[in-house]
């Protein structure tokens, strides 16, 4: 697996859906195209809420991985 440079990590957990979900958005539409969001979720429903969202919006799902009791999830914005 490639090095991925994280522009910012959102730590999300102990918050519960849709709040990580909702950082994330937040996130994303303040930063430049290019820059990669990793959420840190304990919530599992994230690992399905956040690949949903980043296909409908059309951004990059650079992974999405279980990291012990919670998630990680990267989001690179394409627009």
């Amino acid at each position: 697996m490639s090095e991925v440079n994280i522009t910012k990590t959102i730590d999300a957990r102990g918050s519960y859906c849709p709040g990580p979900l909702m950082e994330l958005v937040k996130a994303i539409k303040r930063g430049q195209i290019g820059d990669v969001y990793e959420l840190l979720s304990s919530d599992n429903g994230s690992a399905k809420d956040v690949p949903e969202w980043v296909n409908k919006m059309g951004h990059e799902l650079v992974y999405c991985r279980e990291d012990g009791d919670f998630w990680r999830i990267a989001v690179k914005k394409t627009k």
